[in-house]
């Protein structure tokens, strides 16, 4: 199915990969942060943004796995720069940390990929007692962008490079809660519904960037925020939930023939990522959502600024509280 999908605008389409959308591009000059890069397709787009010349820094739970993809990276490009850093988006401590400790290495900061992800995870909190799924995919990146928005914005004027943000979201982002965001129930398990839990965290992620985008516009400065759905990858996002967990295993002798038919492989997943990332052709594009390495359309909550508003202020008011 992917192979016969037709280009879009941007010359690529659902079966590009990520090597394909960044042939011939030379990006030594740039560094970026990479979260839940120790599989999957977060392991992918440090590969290829490593493969292109990025300073790639892995922000991982999972050191082990981690430094088992760096070592791979490695192997096969030994000029390669690349660092693993510990970073648990469950945590607010954890990403202060991150944060703190990346900002004294004095790097820049050109790229920021808002990558880790769980889904569909029975109900949980996190350490500062917020749901799991609204805490892991959306609330620990917003509060890793804002640490890190300092150091961007001083990278872009000292370096005249535009600065790019990107996340990862969901097609799923349509069928979350009714009105989108559960602001008054975010940590009730009475309602919560695995799902809808997690699509309501991957509509958080589009409307994120839509405000960035917007702040970034009003305040002159040269950053750019979009969103993106990746396809559907079968990576470890699922290994929360033990029905997709074993799903997965019992179907991974019939992966190979899965993907191309009804799925993407890894290097498919990763294309739109690293498309947002690298490609000249997204400069100065800002607060869109992607699918398939060419501009689509969100859901009308996707698109929605007074919600995305009013997350910003919701979500300012959490981080503040796990301080």
């Amino acid at each position: 199915m992917w192979g016969l999908s037709r280009k879009g605008d941007s010359g690529f389409s659902s079966s590009s990969t990520a090597l394909q959308v960044t042939q011939g591009i030379h990006a030594t000059a740039l560094t970026a942060i990479v979260t839940g890069a120790s599989s999957g397709i977060g392991a992918e787009t440090a590969r290829v943004l490593a493969l292109r010349g990025v300073h790639v820094i892995m922000g991982v739970i999972d050191m082990i796995d981690a430094n088992n993809v760096k070592e791979s990276i490695l192997k096969e490009i030994p000029t390669a720069k690349v660092d693993v850093m510990k970073l648990d988006l469950s945590s607010m401590a954890s990403v202060q940390n991150f944060a703190t400790e990346f900002n004294s290495t004095r790097l820049p900061l050109n790229i920021l990929i808002n990558n880790a992800g769980i889904c569909a995870a029975p109900f949980m909190l996190s350490t500062d007692n917020v749901e799991l799924q609204f805490a892991i995919n959306y609330l620990g990146h917003f509060h890793l962008t804002n640490l890190l928005l300092d150091n961007m914005k001083k990278t872009t004027r000292e370096s005249k490079v535009q600065g790019r943000i990107v996340n990862v979201s969901s097609a799923g982002h349509r069928f979350t809660y009714h009105g989108g965001i559960h602001f008054e129930k975010i940590n009730d398990p009475s309602s919560y519904n695995n799902w809808r839990a997690y699509r309501q965290s991957k509509l958080a992620n589009i409307l994120h960037a839509k405000e960035l985008a917007r702040r970034f516009k009003e305040d002159g400065i040269d950053i750019t925020a979009n969103s993106l759905h990746p396809g559907v990858v079968c990576t470890n996002i699922y290994l929360h939930n033990r029905f997709l967990k074993g799903l997965k295993d019992m179907l991974s002798p019939f992966l190979n023939n899965l993907e191309g038919f009804l799925l993407k492989n890894m290097q498919q997943g990763a294309s739109t990522t690293c498309y947002l990332a690298l490609h000249p052709q997204v400069s100065g594009i800002n607060g869109k959502y992607f699918a398939d390495n060419n501009v689509s359309e969100a859901s009308l909550q996707g698109r929605d600024m007074d919600l995305a508003k009013k997350l910003w202020d919701f979500s300012i008011n959490l981080t503040e509280q796990n301080k």
